[in-house]
């Protein structure tokens, strides 16, 4: 591993860098904060595949594009005179004092409730007038649900017991399933998401992150489609032609694998 003064060169190394490209690249020249956006959100995803897949070498990789873009941001910001890259971490590093006042104060914790707690209520204090602000809005339902529920429960609007969360999804599963024999299609789309914010507030309870969760589960599937085919092709077959009976011999076969 790399010494600080190590770390601090090859930061240093980098930022003279994204000095050359904005002033000599076309391509680099050319870009602002909007047009960055979404590749910022592209590589974001890109880095979270690398850590499900736990391919440690990728996420490096992910990691460096991730910088490259926050010293990008910052370039283009000091160009402006709004911001540095300096100013960045100042800023984080301020925020970060003043949210721990268990390690920078006299503030004493019991344990990670106690921190998360604490973290909301000092929010409040900084002038925020919702726990809920921090949730940005373009946040794909499924994690903002699961963001949500963590906001709230940090001041103290939550479940006591995972059996009451439990209970809950199991009378939202019961109403959706009155809606679908009343063949209601509003109150059915109203009723299941009522079941999938429940199962997300559950999973919270079950200490599982529902959003690797589903990825997860999306990547096996996936794995054990491929194989499907790929068993199908040989076979001469085509997926269309076989049966759901003859399919299954080969997906118990991918499940065993």
């Amino acid at each position: 591993m790399s010494t600080r003064q190590e770390q601090l060169q090859a930061f240093d190394r980098l930022l003279t860098i994204m000095d050359e490209l904005r002033e000599q690249c076309p391509w680099d020249k050319k870009q602002t904060l909007q047009t960055l956006r979404h590749l910022t959100i592209e590589e974001t995803y890109e880095l979270g595949d690398a850590i499900l897949d736990n391919d440690l070498d990728e996420v490096k990789k992910e990691l460096g594009d991730l910088l490259l873009h926050i010293v990008f941001y910052a370039k283009i910001g000091s160009e402006t005179n709004d911001f540095d890259i300096g100013d960045v971490a100042h800023s984080i590093s301020e925020k970060l004092i003043s949210r721990h006042p268990h390690i920078y104060g006299d503030v004493e914790v019991a344990n990670e409730e106690d921190v998360k707690r604490n973290w909301e209520n000092l929010k409040l204090k900084e002038g925020k007038s919702s726990v809920l602000e921090g949730v940005p809005k373009s946040l794909p339902a499924l994690v903002k649900a699961s963001r949500i529920q963590d906001k709230v429960a940090g001041v103290g609007f939550d479940w006591e017991e995972p059996q009451q969360v439990f209970e809950k999804l199991q009378e939202e599963l019961a109403e959706l399933q009155e809606e679908i024999e009343a063949v209601n299609q509003e109150q059915i789309e109203a009723e299941f998401g009522d079941v999938l914010f429940s199962m997300i507030n559950y999973a919270r309870f079950l200490k599982v992150d529902p959003e690797s969760a589903l990825e997860r589960t999306n990547k096996k599937f996936i794995k054990r489609f491929q194989y499907l085919e790929t068993k199908a092709k040989k076979a001469n077959k085509s997926l269309k032609d076989m049966s759901l009976k003859e399919m299954d011999v080969f997906w118990e076969e991918a499940k065993k694998l």
